[in-house]
């Protein structure tokens, strides 16, 4: 790969050569399938079509967390999209996103059914839906949406920024690291001074806004993310860490990391659900010790 300091960009770029690192084979300048195939449908209204990452991770929880306050409409079939394969590419799932990211969602429970995309768009949704976890108030609701909106805005910087350029970029490129880390880092201080006088992101109630931070800057703070604690100094945002570990420990949120991960433990890793039950009889190990 060329030195990047050698670099001098063409008057038009064209993509010639995959540019490295673990996504290169699935990242293209253009949209649309490569190939057709249908979306598997199971018995539930809600239909997920996810992976276990941040983004994912988000809708599962919700899911989890609206089943054990009793709703039991939001029951769900959870579908492994495996992104390193290009599932995301299949005809079947960009009807469903065209934008060929995951997570989406078909709500069946509606004629025609109702496809929702944007992880911030379907805790939206759901919780619209179930009129859960998201604040009643006209202004404590406006609070809440104005941080999920902050994290949809946000992340990239911290995933597509500081995660592809410190953890998964095949060079080390000090501008792009210290760029991003900076970045990074903001945002953390912006967690840390929000939650010094806030149990939550919205005050005392734990909401989709919380649902939606958590999996990308709870992660990174807990060392899940791009092996990165150390470097950002996780330990010193106290007042962060403590929101982070409170929700680690939710066991709902346990239940939801698990659902669609693909990696880790065998028995954390849930790669379908389709019942409460799954849990219990089918993770990876399970299914691995059946065979």
């Amino acid at each position: 790969m060329t030195d990047p300091s050698d670099y001098t960009p063409p008057k038009v770029w064209k993509w010639e050569n995959e540019n490295g690192g673990p996504f290169a084979s699935t990242n293209r300048p253009i949209a649309g399938p490569t190939h057709e195939k249908e979306l598997p449908i199971g018995k539930h209204p809600l239909q997920l079509y996810s992976l276990g990452t941040p983004n994912g991770v988000k809708v599962t929880i919700l899911l989890e967390e609206l089943l054990a306050l009793g709703y039991d409409d939001a029951e769900y079939d959870a579908w492994m999209i495996k992104i390193s394969d290009g599932d995301q590419f299949g005809s079947g799932f960009i009807d469903v996103n065209p934008n060929s990211k995951i997570p989406a969602l078909m709500d069946h429970s509606t004629n025609p059914p109702t496809r929702v995309f944007e992880s911030g768009a379907i805790l939206l949704y759901l919780a619209e839906k179930f009129n859960a976890f998201l604040p009643r108030d006209p202004a404590d609701r406006a609070e809440c949406l104005s941080w999920l909106m902050w994290q949809m805005g946000s992340a990239p910087y911290l995933g597509g920024g500081f995660g592809h350029f410190y953890h998964y970029a095949p060079v080390k490129n000090q501008y792009a690291i210290d760029r991003f880390t900076m970045e990074t880092k903001r945002q953390l201080d912006v967690l840390e001074r929000r939650l010094t006088d806030n149990r939550y992101m919205c005050g005392d109630e734990y909401t989709i806004a919380d649902i939606a931070i958590w999996p990308w800057y709870g992660g990174l703070l807990l060392g899940r993310q791009y092996d990165a604690a150390e470097f950002i100094d996780a330990e010193s945002y106290t007042n962060a860490m403590r929101w982070a570990k409170e929700i680690d420990a939710r066991e709902t949120v346990k239940r939801g990391r698990m659902v669609n991960k693909h990696r880790g433990e065998l028995h954390e890793q849930l790669h379908e659900r389709h019942d409460a039950s799954d849990f219990d009889t089918k993770t990876a190990d399970k299914l691995a010790a059946a065979e």
